[in-house]
């Protein structure tokens, strides 16, 4: 029977599970040679590796997470820090970082935060020292912030940051490119005749916001349009706050053609204003958002909106955290794309 075999192979009884020793004696290896191919460390020769991994799932050995994270002092947890008012952005980071830690042996846990409270620094510092965590994911906005990641740096907790631009070593950084993505969307609506154009940002101290706005405006610039002050309404980057500033640009005596807004949540408020109104979109206004969350394709007209593949993101983000330390490595990237729906047309 396969428990016999088990317990014959494994030098256990019925009473004692096999060990790592009775891994490492049967295989023919040291512990520490065992220790680290559970731990998927590259300094193991690949034949000894496949020998070792049938070995232990002939005897049906599992590591034990605690036994681990003692003799490492750590856990095998990936944390992740954010402070988003997008819920599906938050939702689609935690997707692509269990797509990478599936079978890892590592698990994530989340930690929201408000990054305007003045403790929520020692707030994250708790958080990493009490879960003894392998490593962070740093997601927009608080991945913008160079304060945290010196604390991070300070007590020797490994981190990436995932922002639009360069923050930090190409080691700990995940760049999204926002600029360019939003220099597209001002190609694009160029492109349709658009000449009349407004904005609505996300909040001034947001770096995403700050490289979209001016990705935008650059756009238009190359082709010789000016953005007028008054056709730029900052916003929250939420539903609500897009709803506001839909109602201050299109409640002017002379509307615009189109409208960008800095994500598809404010793009959402843009259409239940213009519905109100009874402004046609695309027929009457123009509207593209950015993310391309599912809620772009779920609106009528589906919104054309920048694809920035955010689970992509956080695949790459926590496997770079798996990586060894110290491996030297390229500037990761996530490039983003303008996706065309059926939210415009050239102006009438």
């Amino acid at each position: 029977m396969p428990a016999e075999k088990t317990t014959a192979r494994s030098g256990a009884t019925p009473q004692r599970a096999a060990t790592i020793n009775d891994i490492a004696r049967l295989a023919g290896v040291s512990k520490k040679t065992v220790s680290r191919i559970i731990n998927h460390s590259p300094l193991v020769r690949q034949d000894t590796r496949e020998k070792v991994e049938a070995l232990m799932r002939e005897v049906g050995y599992v590591p034990d997470p605690l036994a681990r994270g003692l003799a490492f002092r750590r856990s095998f947890l990936i944390g992740m820090v954010y402070d988003n008012p997008t819920a599906q952005f938050i939702v689609n980071m935690q997707y692509g970082a269990l797509d990478t830690l599936r079978d890892s042996g590592y698990e994530l846990v989340v930690h929201p935060c408000d990054s305007r409270s003045p403790n929520y620094i020692d707030g994250v510092r708790r958080f990493v020292q009490q879960q003894k965590l392998h490593g962070v994911m740093l997601v927009p906005r608080v991945s913008e912030d160079q304060a945290l990641a010196e604390m991070l740096a300070e007590i020797g907790c490994r981190y990436v940051r995932i922002a639009a631009v360069s923050m930090d070593a190409p080691e700990r950084m995940v760049v999204t490119h926002d600029h360019d993505g939003a220099a597209e969307v001002a190609d694009y609506l160029q492109s349709l005749g658009h000449r009349d154009i407004a904005m609505i940002t996300g909040p001034r101290d947001y770096r995403s916001s700050i490289e979209r706005s001016t990705g935008f405006v650059s756009g238009l610039e190359r082709r010789g349009v000016v953005l007028p002050k008054a056709r730029i309404v900052e916003a929250g980057y939420t539903f609500e706050s897009g709803v506001a500033a839909a109602e201050k640009l299109l409640g002017a005596k002379k509307r615009p053609t189109a409208i960008f807004c800095g994500n598809d949540e404010m793009a959402a408020g843009v259409y239940r204003v213009a519905m109100r109104a009874g402004i046609s979109i695309p027929r009457q206004l123009s509207v593209v958002g950015y993310d391309d969350s599912p809620l772009a394709s779920r609106l009528w007209p589906p919104l054309t909106s920048v694809r920035r593949d955010t689970r992509d993101t956080g695949r790459i983000s926590a496997a770079m955290l798996l990586q060894p330390e110290g491996a030297p490595r390229q500037l990761a990237s996530v490039r983003p794309h303008l996706v065309v729906r059926d939210s415009c047309q050239p102006p009438g």
